[in-house]
């Protein structure tokens, strides 16, 4: 009987050699390698040929048995079996998807920040973060985790977070709600998903601030909505210029304590039109809060949820910034009316989320951690912030100038008129460092500039690094 030609098996691997040996007797059969009725080596013998124990030959013979591709035949031996046959492989042809699945994937989604590189936007300083504390919390619920948490029912999350979050932001944020309107989320990406699904049809427009966010544009082309772009001044979006410009518009979707991303904050006059174009049009505001915890100039704004008694407004806002990106923990505000169908939608997406880091996260917040570390990093921010403002003055102001933003994490280098921020940018990522151009954010023309990222910089590399851009940038 010839000697069986297999791949060599690794030792060295964490798959058994008994499963190891049974997909390559597999693979030699599919081939055509091993035609159906081809007598096998004896188990004493192929574990001799490759210097295995026969218990391990004989299970993955046993393997290939209960699978079907040999047979043991009495008198025989063990042989391969007949199988069907098998047409070789052809080269693949195009194969049709839905319209929904070819349109997103021509879509952008948003862009992952570079987080070895410094000056990334939206990057905190994750080295700052309290890991003794939140690891005491996450062992301690893993330790005696309740039914509730081991087999989750609520869609809208778990209940003392939600509790947790609305009791924050009535405190911080002066916002109106109860427990039962907060609905958490897999992130901020995930509640806008969920916003455009449940508010939006196909060719609805959606107003958002240009320069804007580029994972919301791409989220509002995949729900089939038409992306209305409206310029940002210095005072942020402005309700009278979307509506001109916007006329049938359904939704704005706005960033009105830290505009995302030119750092400016929308003063209250703008915020009072805003909400009566809402009322006055049947229409719905997302208030995105995605920094707002980290506001410079004093106390963190009243949101604008709370000034609005006609609740047409959604107020978002994430973990993301205060904690760090990969706890993926956000939460919607909504007025009570909308409540069940975003929980039909959340059900539909993914159940409900995830409920252990839910229940630490509550024990975090309810234990004052949150509270201490939001104040601790504010201060570290608030230095960081002045520190970088100067490093720039030294380094950066023949290239233009710096708006430093009276909240979140990062500044704008608006650049001299005339200048190419994208090619600024590439000049920028060939020296390592991870700035974004300006221009990259918009859907219509707009000034150069620069989004600096500085909350993850230590105050004592600012200089240098600031130093380090002037020289790419020339």
């Amino acid at each position: 009987m010839p000697t069986l030609a297999l791949p060599p098996l690794d030792r060295a691997s964490p798959e058994p050699l008994q499963r190891q040996l049974a997909l390559a007797l597999r693979e030699a059969i599919l081939a055509g390698q091993l035609a159906a009725g081809t007598r096998l080596p004896s188990t004493r013998r192929l574990a001799s040929q490759l210097g295995l124990g026969r218990n391990t030959v004989l299970a993955a013979f046993e393997h290939l048995l209960a699978e079907g591709f040999i047979e043991a035949r009495q008198g025989s031996g063990t042989v391969v079996a007949a199988l069907p046959p098998v047409s070789p492989p052809a080269p693949r042809p195009e194969r049709p998807l839905s319209a929904r699945a070819a349109l997103l994937t021509t879509i952008e989604g948003p862009r992952g920040r570079r987080w070895g590189q410094f000056l990334a936007p939206g990057v905190p300083d994750l080295d700052q973060f309290p890991f003794a504390e939140w690891s005491r919390l996450l062992a301690r619920r893993w330790r005696r985790p309740g039914r509730d948490l081991l087999v989750p029912d609520n869609a809208a999350g778990h209940p003392p977070l939600r509790h947790a979050i609305a009791q924050w932001l009535g405190r911080t944020r002066a916002i109106r709600c109860t427990a039962e309107q907060v609905m958490i989320v897999s992130g901020s990406q995930q509640a806008l998903d969920l916003a455009a699904r449940v508010l939006l049809d196909p060719g609805d427009q959606a107003m958002v601030e240009d320069p804007g966010y580029n994972g919301l544009k791409g989220v509002l082309r995949a729900a089939g909505a038409q992306v209305a772009p409206v310029p940002v001044d210095d005072q942020g979006f402005d309700a009278a210029l979307g509506e001109t410009l916007w006329p049938q518009a359904r939704l704005a979707w706005v960033t009105p304590s830290h505009q995302f991303p030119t750092g400016v904050t929308m003063p209250l006059a703008r915020r009072l039109a805003l909400v009566e174009w809402a009322r006055r049009r049947q229409g719905w505001i997302i208030e995105d809060d995605y920094d707002g915890e980290f506001r410079h100039a004093g106390p963190p704004l009243a949101a604008l949820q709370g000034l609005d008694r006609d609740h047409r407004t959604i107020h978002l806002g994430t973990f993301s910034k205060s904690m760090f990106p990969g706890l993926r923990l956000g939460w919607l505000v909504l007025p009570e009316d909308l409540v069940a169908p975003f929980t039909a939608a959340r059900q539909l997406a993914d159940m409900a989320p995830p409920s252990l880091t839910q229940a630490a996260m509550a024990d975090f917040m309810a234990d004052g951690l949150f509270a201490q570390h939001l104040k601790r990093m504010r201060a570290l921010y608030a230095a960081r912030r002045i520190a970088f403002t100067d490093a720039c003055n030294r380094h950066l102001t023949r290239f233009g100038t710096l708006t430093p933003g009276e909240a979140g994490l990062h500044s704008v280098l608006w650049l001299n008129p005339g200048a190419d921020d994208r090619a600024a940018a590439d000049k920028a990522q060939a020296a390592g460092l991870a700035v974004p151009a300006l221009s990259e954010f918009r859907l219509i023309p707009g000034p150069p500039g620069l989004v600096l990222g500085w909350g993850s910089l230590p105050e004592d590399r600012m200089d240098g690094v600031v130093a380090k851009l002037a020289a790419a940038l020339g």
